[in-house]
């Protein structure tokens, strides 16, 4: 049986659809060969109501569901999944935090701009790497003083705002661990390396390195110590988003090859008539078709108020399998071309691989989804 959307849903998605053919698609190659961030288009789609869709309406976001972002995700993925990434990035790690965990003044403060597009959030998980690559917080009479720096922020460059994780007192332990709005312009705040990635090239991902930089203690995100229990929430709701991406790239992949089996004809027959290409499409369609149920499933229950984790790691980890296996099928359907730039098969492949590992490394959502099966 079909998961059933409703009609309100349904013209979300056409007009989602709508607005990434018009204005996503026409520059998303060139986007994608200049590694660049079009903030016009990021201003489009707050006018548009895409950047607060999770957001409540007293906050000034479109109150609507996961469901939603979901299937708003898919339609931008489905021709950029760069421009996909960079409003998951600005709504899972950063607008999603601060809704969830910030007290009510930093939402008013954060929220409302966030939400109408005006300004564009970056974010990133708890660095991992060594201890003199973290940033700590120290405590003072007005806030806190963070120094240190975090190697890849998703946004990072082109944001306003940005939240970033800490460890306070130098201790480096999971316990101080405490998260911070920190907007760009904030003396000893700076962006450095830029990261040069295989994929989704136009969402800008850089190095952010502090440098006594204050910050107010209105501007922690919870509780200071309540860092872990963040990263771990918008790792969840991350999930939902990598599994939208995918899917969007998978159907924009077997959309492609459909249409050109239609027309590219082969000792005079067309292509999608031979079973060798007829099969692959066939399959393709099947394995999207059950991602999009896995992925719809999980923002379902995540609006519902029901537990949600495992469906979303099984839900990301099987889109993206799919995403590449249709992107690499779709190469074969388009033969030669497939490889070619002009084409988006080349794009689309590099940017389903990247979504492999968006959370973590290879395999993580696997691990994570075994991990509650054993509990």
């Amino acid at each position: 049986m079909r998961f059933q959307l409703s009609e309100e849903l349904e013209m979300t998605r056409e007009a989602v659809r709508h607005f990434a053919e018009k204005e996503a698609g026409p520059n998303a190659v060139k986007r994608d060969s200049e590694e660049r961030f079009e903030r016009g288009l990021f201003a489009q789609m707050g006018e548009l109501g895409l950047c607060g869709i999770v957001i409540p309406e007293r906050y000034d976001g479109a109150g609507s569901g996961f469901l939603t972002y979901v299937v708003a995700l898919e339609e931008l993925a489905r021709v950029c999944a760069s421009t996909a990434a960079v409003l998951a990035a600005h709504t899972a790690f950063s607008a999603w935090p601060i809704l969830q965990f910030g007290s009510e003044s930093l939402k008013r403060k954060a929220l409302t701009v966030l939400a109408g597009g005006r300004r564009l959030a970056a974010g990133g998980l708890p660095s991992q790497g060594k201890q003199d690559n973290g940033i700590v917080a120290a405590a003072d009479e007005n806030g806190y003083v963070l120094s240190g720096k975090h190697p890849l922020v998703l946004n990072a460059g082109a944001a306003d705002d940005y939240v970033l994780f800490a460890s306070l007192e130098r201790r480096q332990s999971k316990a101080d661990l405490t998260a911070f709005l920190i907007e760009s312009g904030t003396p000893g705040f700076r962006t450095g390396n830029k990261v040069q990635k295989l994929g989704l090239r136009s969402l800008m991902t850089a190095e952010v390195v502090l440098e006594n930089c204050r910050i107010p203690a209105g501007n922690i995100i919870g509780k200071p110590g309540q860092g872990s229990r963040i990263a771990e929430s918008l790792v969840d709701i991350a999930r939902l988003g990598t599994a939208a991406q995918a899917l969007g790239i998978a159907q924009g992949a077997l959309e492609a090859a459909t249409e050109y089996a239609k027309q590219r004809k082969q000792f005079g027959l067309l292509i999608g008539r031979r079973q060798g290409i007829s099969f692959k499409l066939a399959d393709m369609a099947t394995r999207i078709e059950a991602a999009r149920l896995l992925a719809y499933q999980a923002a379902w229950r995540k609006d519902e108020g029901l537990s949600f984790a495992k469906d979303a790691a099984i839900a990301s980890s099987y889109a993206v399998k799919t995403a590449i296996n249709a992107c690499l099928e779709a190469i074969q359907v388009f033969g030669g071309y497939g490889y070619m730039r002009e084409y988006r098969m080349e794009r689309f492949s590099r940017d389903a691989k990247c979504l492999e590992t968006s959370i973590g490394t290879g395999g993580m959502d696997t691990d994570i989804h075994s991990r509650i099966l054993m509990k």
